[in-house]
């Protein structure tokens, strides 16, 4: 890999109560299947990093081959890890920043599709400017994804867990998301990494920020 040879990896790990956001999901389940879609987590992931994105500018971008020109974008293009019987393909949501939590949410479905059955055209597996790899229900609780080059970070989600949590001296049950942050650390340090990973777990613990 090209990638694990260029690239200087590091991995942030950080964790996003989720429990509201599940919530809302859950509540919207019968009328997203009523219009013939299913509506998954991931669908809010590609909206919540959007928003990260565009509060850190360095992560939505590409460096060039010789390490000195970092070159930021002005579109959102997200790339997907798909599994399929023939290995993995990363298809790209283009453009998440002007769609809604259900265009993407089809739009995943319908990828999806096209990829376990060796459909994708070239151009809908080009031009990601981030990238999400999410093991869901395969388990584990972290792992470190490899940054997909030349973009210059990816997202590792693991299975969710429900435990209890401390809040306002109580104690609660809460959905906790583990978040697993790679990226060029030519072009980002640690503190920008962990500022990133805590500003993607607030607005995935607020679902205003997702909805409104």
């Amino acid at each position: 890999l090209r990638s694990w040879h260029t690239v200087p990896q590091v991995t942030q790990f950080e964790e996003a109560d989720i429990t509201d956001l599940e919530s809302f999901r859950k509540a919207q389940k019968k009328t997203a299947q009523a219009e013939g879609y299913k509506l998954t987590l991931l669908a809010f992931l590609i909206k919540a990093v959007t928003a990260t994105l565009k509060k850190y500018p360095d992560f939505n971008a590409s460096l060039e081959n010789s390490g000195e020109n970092l070159i930021r974008k002005n579109y959102f293009n997200i790339g997907i890890a798909v599994e399929t019987p023939n290995g993995l393909v990363v298809p790209v949501v283009k453009d998440a920043d002007k769609k809604g939590v259900k265009e993407i949410a089809i739009e995943i479905i319908s990828l999806a599709e096209k990829a376990r059955n060796k459909k994708l055209k070239p151009a809908e597996m080009q031009g990601a400017t981030f990238t999400i790899s999410s093991l869901g229900g395969l388990g584990g609780t972290k792992f470190t994804p490899i940054v997909n080059w030349p973009e210059v970070a990816i997202l590792g989600v693991s299975r969710s867990e429900l435990r209890p949590t401390y809040i306002d001296d109580e104690l609660k049950p809460r959905l906790w998301l583990p978040l697993s942050l790679s990226y060029d650390h030519r072009v980002v340090d640690g503190a920008e990494g962990a500022r990133f990973t805590r500003s993607l777990s607030d607005v995935l613990g607020d679902i205003r920020n997702l909805v409104l």
